[in-house]
């Protein structure tokens, strides 16, 4: 009795990482895990492109510049242009910056934002707490999706928000012992006030968590939810 296969998809995944390099590496396992696939051959085809140089979209988002949004417009065509019909962006606070691109992009975007909030309303209808980079809190991005919802989403103190930031930009560097810490204090801190889960709202604080050794089900992992996002869309 031979096992059943899984059809691969006819679509093409385009992978816009880069927005950090470790976070794009662990999107790219969970969604080789999400895949209902037993051989190689049920994969989905994926291009990926990996530009670090993107300027940071924090600062683009604070400081209202243009050139991280016309840097992913373009690699988003390049992506297309390889084929890809499907985009992902592994990076909470790009998307922050699609709204200026949306009606030029080559291809539909699989939305981070609205697939965390669904994991979210899932594992803990009555709330959770944003984590993620300043530019995205600035930005409003979840803050104003959770309200059309209705969902009870938290945003983090002036001092704990710095804390989540800060452990996001010690993951790009590298230092996860150094991440680990400031994100367990930012975390503690707001369970004090709130036994809420946390929305790791920026690819890189999944890592963080999970280096911190805090309970996995304490978080909703934003790269996961792009994951099954994604997978949900090609299958």
């Amino acid at each position: 009795m031979t096992a059943a296969t899984t059809r691969p998809p006819d679509r093409t995944l385009g992978v816009l990482g880069g927005m950090g390099p470790a976070a794009t590496a662990e999107f790219l396992r969970l969604l080789a895990a999400d895949v209902p696939a037993a051989r190689d051959q049920e994969h989905p085809r994926i291009v990926m492109l990996s530009d670090p140089g993107i300027p940071d979209r924090t600062a683009a988002i604070l400081g209202d510049d243009t050139e991280a949004a016309l840097r992913i417009r373009e690699d988003l065509f390049t992506l297309a242009g390889w084929g890809a019909d499907l985009l992902a962006i592994p990076c909470n606070t790009a998307h922050a910056l699609l709204d200026d691109i949306a009606s030029e992009l080559p291809a539909p975007v699989v939305d981070i934002v609205d697939a965390t909030l669904d994991e979210a309303a899932r594992v803990s209808p009555e709330g959770g707490w944003l984590t993620a980079t300043t530019g995205t809190v600035a930005s409003g991005l979840y803050q104003k999706r959770a309200a059309v919802r209705g969902y009870p989403l938290h945003v983090p103190d002036e001092a704990e928000q710095e804390l989540v930031h800060e452990a996001a930009v010690q993951v790009k560097a590298g230092r996860s012992d150094a991440a680990s810490g400031m994100f367990r204090d930012a975390v503690e801190s707001l369970w004090r006030r709130r036994s809420l889960p946390v929305l790791a709202a920026c690819t890189e604080l999944p890592l963080a968590h999970r280096h911190a050794g805090l309970p996995a089900q304490t978080m909703v992992s934003s790269l996961h939810a792009l994951s099954r996002a994604c997978v949900a869309a090609l299958y």
